[in-house]
Order: structure tokens, then sequence, then C-alpha cells
């Protein structure tokens, strides 16, 4: 007799009969409402009225054997009266890297008792439902598919896309083993798919999809099967299930991933598949118990992706990766979502929980039982709306993990809010504590305990441990940090200000921070840009104590970043154009003289008129009293004054940084620096890429009498320390050679210290001298581009370990920093 087991995303007890393999087939088989007799009895001996109605070859039986052969690697449809194979019997299919599409065209269920093999792909259509029994074997060199939704025969043909519809109401079960030694497997259907058996795809994809309309889309990298129009269909996977990446996908019906019994769900990653798992019922449920992993295939771990409308973890559910990524409309972290959460992060995997209000949900995100995980995984809570935490419940790591809770995900100014009524406890945690919300939203932070000994990471930036910020989402609110400028901000997305350009522009942006009132609270651009920039006015500097000269302008998108600021991974694009005389320009600051840290700017930056040859400007910064670390710039630079690739004067620090912009001086200019105009301080582990040119329409005299400096691949004047950095840009002195330098590798004048690690390209440059004049010492070397291209040039000040500063990718020409290579 038949029987069923109504599940649902919230019976967990449904779960507890998977302890067995025998409790597993006859979950799978009430599943989908099919008796163990009756597919003892739908078993037939061999398949029936086999007819080749696409492409050619031969159907022979002999005994319990049937065996096809399909000539060379070619295609080939074959209609069928009924196809199932009893336990003792076999079919073969000798189709080479060929492909064969069976359908059943009879009445019957296709049962596969026996054993089912085939050197290439295999496909099986069958309307009246496929199941593979206990006994059975189904082993592909290619492709296996099973569907009891059906394609036309044309598209099969011809080898591209398949678009699967019908309405059968049938289904597709595994109670046996399956196997790809070299495709993938497919297991589709409207109703019901299940596996309770084994499913193994090594080297391909393992993907399992219930729906009216399915979409199958040949990728060698990622997920192939896509649910166009749900059908509430089940997706119930009970037994192992192994490929290079999996995906389960439902749409609107239910996904049980119950990997119990000390069977696994695991993706193990190829060469050119990373180790991903998918568990997707956008507006269906997901229910997940077992152990999960994703992992490539060099070892380390993937990513796991649950998408569901409701979410339900069973007892001891985990996720073994280095992503686990859950996302529903809302969600509250109850108990049992609170344990598996817990489980994944001890183990090492980080999660991020997000929510999205989708179908009419609030987009809430409330945490409603403790997570306490020991270990560097780290944990983020990004809701659409707004994060909660619970009275009495705390969140807590001990090890190096960092939180993050987010309010509005998805940047849209929603008010979103992030409200802590438990308890955050990072007293015994290295990791880090970040909190963002909406402008107009709000932060309660309830009770946040720090770790008294803790220390930022080198290079982050990170004033404090635990820190919350305001999101800025658009243009307007970028200016607004005009009127709070000690406050912290983080960019919750790209921001678009290309309603900057223009003469008038529609929306003039006015620098943040000026010489009186500079920025002193904490940027961070989270990762994202700033694109479309155009600056064109400016702030004031005042005289005196910040510049000890005279009033100066200042353009950027800070005009001035204070000496308590901090500007940290952003990415700037975009021009400045200006014409107001003496000041300095730099496409993220005017000034600095505070700490940026993973910056990059791009685009392009001018300044000319009135008193500009006493300006400085920079692709990065126009005049820098602060540190610079890990930055870069791709600015072209063309001005009068002193200019740089990435600064236009340097009196402090500039670290591990580039530039690669061209920099052209113009008139009114002594000459320009590949990376610094003129440097007074300390440039450490930096390099410049970027042609540097220099014509000299006027030079003091008026008649290009006095050009005497001009430009030099790295540096214009130097009357500070240079270590460990090279410059490999061409060289264009636009002078006559009696009056002014040839090309110069390092310096126009160096008064200061030029240390013995730093080099310059003797070929790319153009230049056969270091340093044209000055009182200074210079030790610097010239190599060719072949022996920039070796890491044993570059002596034992640069490291190009793993842990090193250095790192020379395969093919490249000078070394590049590994922080970039990391990035």
């Amino acid at each position: 007799m038949s029987f069923r087991l109504p599940l649902s995303p919230v019976e967990n007890s449904a779960c507890r009969v998977i302890g067995t393999s025998h409790r597993s087939i006859a979950l799978a088989l009430a599943l989908v409402g099919v008796s163990s007799a009756t597919v003892a009895l739908a078993g037939g001996v061999l398949p029936q009225g086999g007819q080749f109605v696409s492409g050619q070859g031969s159907i022979n039986a002999s005994g319990n054997n049937l065996v096809v052969t399909q000539p060379g690697s070619t295609r080939g449809v074959i209609d069928w009266r009924s196809f199932s194979i009893g336990k003792d019997n076999a079919v073969t299919f000798q189709n080479g890297s060929g492909a064969t599409l069976n359908r059943v065209t009879g009445g019957s269920l296709s049962v596969i008792l026996g054993k089912l093999s085939a050197t290439g792909d295999l496909y099986l259509i069958n309307p009246q439902g496929i199941v593979v029994g206990p006994s059975g074997v189904v082993s592909t060199g290619g492709r296996f598919l099973a569907s009891t939704l059906d394609f036309c025969n044309c598209a099969f043909m011809n080898g591209g896309s398949l678009t699967f519809s019908g309405d059968s109401n049938a289904s597709v079960v595994n109670l046996g083993k399956i196997s790809s030694t070299g495709g993938d497997v497919f297991l589709i259907a409207r109703q019901a798919v299940v596996n309770a058996g084994t499913v193994e795809a090594p080297n391909g994809t393992a993907e399992f999809g219930v729906g009216a309309k399915l979409l199958l889309q040949d990728s060698s990298s990622s997920k192939q099967l896509f649910v166009q129009t749900g059908s509430n269909g089940t997706i119930a996977n009970v037994g192992p299930l192994q490929a290079a990446q999996i995906n389960l996908q439902a749409a609107d019906g239910n996904i049980y991933a119950l990997a119990g019994g000390g069977t696994r769900t695991r993706a193990t990653g190829t060469a050119t598949r990373d180790g991903h798992v998918w568990l997707v019922a956008d507006t269906g449920g997901v229910t997940q118990g077992g152990t999960i992993s994703a992992f490539n295939a060099n070892g380390s771990g993937g990513i796991v992706d649950t998408q569901a409308r409701v979410l339900s973890f069973v007892p001891g559910a985990q996720v073994l990766a280095s992503q686990w990524n859950v996302t529903a409309p809302a969600f509250t972290i109850d108990q049992p979502a609170a344990g598996a959460l817990r489980r994944s992060l001890d183990a090492g995997t980080s999660v991020n929980v997000t929510t999205t209000g989708a179908n009419g949900a609030s987009g809430d995100l409330s945490v409603t039982s403790g997570i306490g995980w020991q270990g560097p995984a780290a944990l983020s809570l990004a809701a659409y709306h707004d994060v909660s935490i619970a009275p009495g419940v705390t969140l807590k790591n001990s090890g190096s993990g960092n939180l993050t809770l987010r309010a509005d995900a998805s940047g849209i100014d929603n008010s979103g809010s992030v409200v802590n009524r438990g308890t955050l406890d990072w007293s015994a945690s290295t990791g880090i504590v970040s909190a963002l919300y909406d402008m107009n939203g709000s932060y309660s932070p309830g009770t946040v305990l720090t770790n008294s000994a803790w220390t930022a990471a080198p290079y982050s930036g990170l004033l404090t441990q635990a820190t919350a910020y305001k999101l800025i989402n658009s243009l307007s609110e970028l200016q607004q940090i005009s009127t709070d400028l000690a406050g912290n901000y983080a960019l919750g997305k790209d921001i678009d200000a290309s309603a900057t350009s223009g003469f008038p522009p529609p929306f003039p942006f006015t620098p943040i921070g000026d010489g009186a009132t500079p920025f002193s609270g904490q940027f961070d651009g989270m990762g994202h840009a700033i694109n479309g920039l155009s600056l064109s006015s400016t702030v004031l500097v005042t005289p005196g104590a910040m510049t000890g000269g005279p009033d100066q302008r200042a353009a950027g998108l800070f005009g001035v970043i204070g000496a308590a600021g901090v500007v940290r991974h952003v990415d700037v694009n975009g021009k400045i154009n200006n014409q107001q005389g003496y000041g300095s320009y730099g496409m993220l600051a005017g000034f600095n003289y505070g700490l940026v840290t993973y910056v990059r700017t791009s685009g392009s930056a001018s300044a000319f008129g009135g008193y500009s040859y006493t300006s400085s400007t920079g692709g990065l910064v126009g005049y820098n009293y602060g540190t610079i670390t890990r930055s870069g710039s791709n600015v072209d630079v063309s001005a009068e004054g002193t200019l740089g690739g990435l600064v236009g004067i340097n009196a402090r620090t500039i670290r591990q940084s580039y530039a690669t912009g061209a920099v052209a001086a113009q008139a009114h200019s002594g000459g320009g620096g590949g990376l610094v105009g003129s440097n007074s301080g300390l440039i450490s582990q930096s390099y410049a890429t970027g042609q540097v040119s220099f014509q000299p329409n006027y030079c003091g005299g008026g008649n290009g009498s006095q050009c005497s400096d001009g430009s030099a691949a790295l540096v214009q004047r130097n009357d500070g320390t240079i270590e460990q950095s090279f410059a490999t840009g061409k060289v264009v002195q636009n002078i006559n050679p009696t009056l002014g330098p040839p090309p110069l590798g390092v310096a126009s004048t160096n008064n200061g210290t030029i240390a013995g690690d730093v080099y310059w390209d003797t070929q790319t440059t153009l230049a056969t001298r270091d340093v044209y004049s000055g009182t200074g010492t210079s030790a610097a070397k010239g190599l060719t581009t072949a022996q920039m291209s070796m890491p044993s040039s570059f002596g034992p000040t640069y490291d190009f370990s793993s842990t090193g500063a250095w790192a020379m990718p395969a093919g490249a020409t000078h070394p590049v920093l590994r922080w970039q290579v990391a990035q």
C-alpha cells in the first residue's frame, strides 16, 4: 500500500525518521506518495519499444542486457514505450562523448533496479515518473538528467539551452546510486525530487529543481539550472550528495536538506568550479539539517547559500565552508537558528544573515537567542529595515571574530535602525564590532563590552574596537557630512556623483572640511566607490598654524582632513578642474593631516591660472601632513606648481602606496614626480609607473632660461627620506638639454637621503641618471626591465614572502604591493 508523510518547514519532528538508510527510503517514498511495493511491481525487465527519432544508432537486446550504440560523439533521440530495468539487468549506452535523449511515450513509471550506464551524456524523460530503486545504479561518463518535464527535440539536437515544462505531477526519486565521472547530474520535476540514495558528480554540478518551467543553461563555473515558474513542489535530500557544486532550487516550494545519520551534502570544487551549494526556495521554505559542506579543490572553504521565505533548522544543523549566506524576507534568530549559526561559526564558517523585505515583509532581523563562538569566523546581521537584539540576549566571541550589525541593507534610506537591548561581549575577543544605521535612523548601543588589550590591526585605520557609523547612501547625504565633521560615517553602497558635473552643475559639491573646521571623524567606504565626482569649487584654508603660509584654496572630496580624521576603504573616481590659484588639490583631499588608508582614486586633475605656480596637486592628496598607507592613484595630473601622481607635497609619511597616472608639469612649474612632487617626509615601500613630462612654457625667467629642475620618475624634489621604492614610468623633458636635466630615474633635486634599495627601470624611464642636483645622498640603482621582473634583483629588504609587502605576479615586469593582490 502507499502512504504519505506530510511535512512543512516547521514540522521538524519528521526529520527524526532519517536515522537509518531504511527510514530514509521510507521518508523519500512517503514524500511522493509511493510505496516500496509499487516500486517493486513497476520494475520491468528491460526498456521496450525503442526507436531512434532523431540521429541514428542501433538498439540490441541479448538476455539480461540491452546495448544502445550511437556512432561517433553525436546526438540522438530515442522514443520508448517503457523504460525500466530489472534488478539483474543492465542497459549500456555506447555513445562516445555524445548525448542520447530517451523519452518514454507509454503510460508506465520508469524504475531502475539494475544498471544503467553511458560513456557520454544520458537524458531520461518520463512524465509518469522516474525512480532509481535501492539496487539501481546509474553511471555516466558525461551528464545524467532525469526529468518528468519535457523539452523539444530540436533544442536538444542543437546543443543549446533547454527549457523544461509540462503538467506532470509525477516525481523523480533516487533510492540507489547515481554518479557521473565527468559531468553533471540533474533531477527535475514539477511535483517532487527526492534523493534518499547517493548522488555523485565530482567534476560537475548536482542540481535538483522543481517547478512548472525551468531553464537549463550550460556553465562551466556556476549553477546551470534555474526555476522560472514555481509549482509549490518539494525537494528532499536525505542521502549523501557530493559534487563540485550543488544547487537545490524550488522557487515557491519547499526544500528539505536533511543530511543526517553521518551523511553530508558536500561540494568539493574543481579547478574551474569553486565549491558552492545553493538551497533556494525564494517564496517557499528550506528546512536544513545535518552537515552541509563546501570546499574548493585546493582545500580552502567554499560558499553555501540558503534562501527562502521560511527558514527552519533541525537540531545539529551546521555548515562547513568559508561563507554561509542565509537570506529571507524577514527572520528571527530563535534557538534552533542560533544553534545552527553557532555550530557553523565555531567550525570556522563566517555567516551572513540578510533580510530582504520581499513579498511585503517587514525586513526586520531579530535576535531572540544568544550566540557565542570561538575563533576567527565573522557574523554579519544585515536587515532590510531594523536589526534588534532582545533583552537578555548576548552575542559573544572569544577569538578574533568580527560582528557587523547593518540596518537598511539595501541602502534605500528607510530609517533603518540598530537596537541592542542585550549585550555584545567582545571583552575576550580581538575582533571588531560595527553597527551601521541610517542617517535618519537611530542607534541604541545597549551593553557593549570591549577588550582593554585590543589594538588595531596594522593599516586598518580603526580607532576603537566597537564603532557605530551613520550610513551614506546618496550624494546629498555625502554632502551632509559637512554638518557634523566629527561624526563616524560609512558608505552603504556605491555613490553616483555624476550630478556634480556640468557648468554649472546641478549639484555643486563643496569639499568636506576646511582649514577652520577640518574633518575630524571617521569615514569608512566599506569597499564602495564614489563615481563621477566633479570638483570645481574650493574651500578656504586659513593661514598660520595649519599651513604656515598665506590663504590657500583646497579641493577634493575632502577639503581638509584634520589630525584626528581617518578615511579608509573607499574608491573615488572623478575630475578636478581648478583655476582659482594658490592652493592644494587632490581627488581625495586638498590637505591631509590625518590617516588615509586603503583608498584608491582615478580620473583626472588639473590646476591652472592665477597663482597656481605655487599650488600643490596630487592624484590622491594635494598636501600631506599626515599618513598615507596602502593607497593608490590612477589619476592623470596636469598642473602648474608642484605636482605628483599620488601627492603634490609630502611632509610626513607615505607607505605601501603607488601611482600609475600620467603627470604633466606645465607652465610655472619646476617639474613633476611620478609619485610625489616634493618630499620632505618619508616615502617607503611605494612605487610609480605613470609617464612624467615637463612642458615649461614659462620658467621664472619668461623664456625657459631658468628650467634647471625638470621632472623625475619618482619625485621631483627630495628633502626627506626615500627607501624601498621604485619607478618605471617614461620621463619626457621637453626642454633644451643645455638648460635643464635629461630624463631622471628617481629625483631631479636631492637634498635628503635616497637609500640603496630604491630603483628605477633604465629602459622604460629612458633615464640613465638617478638624481640631477642637490647636496643629499643617493644610492639608487638602475635596473633593466628584465631585472625589474626578478625578485632577486631587489635585495634583502624587499620581502616577497606570503607575509611580505611585495609580490611579483606571473608575467609582471615589476613588483606590486601584496595588499593590491589580496584585494
